[in-house]
């Protein structure tokens, strides 16, 4: 079936951020900053406030825990824009916006925390051009759950059979191609172009 929705990941796909970025300069033995990035404030530790967990009751499990580490644990939400976001993917927004323009239905769908995505429209006014998005912490479920993708497509009224995902994530798209959707698992732009042309998506 050809496809009719495409949906798009935010974070790495449009949107480029990595968390050691904050700690570059303020843990600069690359060994410690790897040890604070997997043992203290962890992808595991992030995804909850993707959840729909604020980023003050965060901040507070892991200092009761890792007091000596306040401040680092502290610079995680403080520096988020500062430091961790690094800009627009150039190539993959001139796609986002052509499938746009050829009259796509694009919607969005994104593991977000709730207080930064308040905030996201203002710095990053592609997000506005969506049809809409859901962000994972306002409905309390997270990709790869099958439930957050059954939401979404509920939400927007798509068929699952003429959906495609874009998510640089091999767990979300494989999340995704479980519930019925389609999925490409996005690197870069040029490799995005290339795989949309095989869905008919010819830019």
């Amino acid at each position: 079936m050809p496809v009719r929705h495409v949906v798009f990941d935010i974070g790495n796909t449009l949107i480029e951020g990595y968390p050691e970025r904050i700690y570059l300069k303020r843990i600069p033995d690359p060994a410690a900053r790897k040890r604070f990035l997997t043992e203290v404030c962890t992808p595991e530790w992030h995804l909850e406030q993707d959840r729909g967990r604020s980023w003050e009751d965060a901040e507070a499990v892991l200092i009761a825990k890792y007091p000596e580490e306040a401040d680092l644990i502290r610079a995680y939400r403080a520096n988020f824009w500062n430091d961790l976001v690094i800009g627009e993917i150039s190539g993959t927004v001139a796609i986002f916006h052509e499938l746009i323009s050829q009259g796509r239905d694009v919607t969005g769908l994104t593991n977000w925390a709730s207080d930064t995505w308040a905030e996201t429209p203002a710095r990053f006014p592609l997000v506005k051009r969506f049809r809409g998005v859901t962000v994972s912490s306002h409905i309390g479920l997270i990709k790869p759950d099958p439930a957050i993708f059954k939401w979404h497509e509920a939400a927007f009224d798509l068929d699952p059979d003429a959906t495609l995902l874009i998510d640089d994530s091999a767990r979300n798209v494989e999340g995704a191609r479980a519930v019925g959707w389609s999925a490409v698992h996005y690197t870069n732009p040029a490799r995005l172009r290339f795989d949309l042309k095989g869905y008919g998506l010819d830019l």
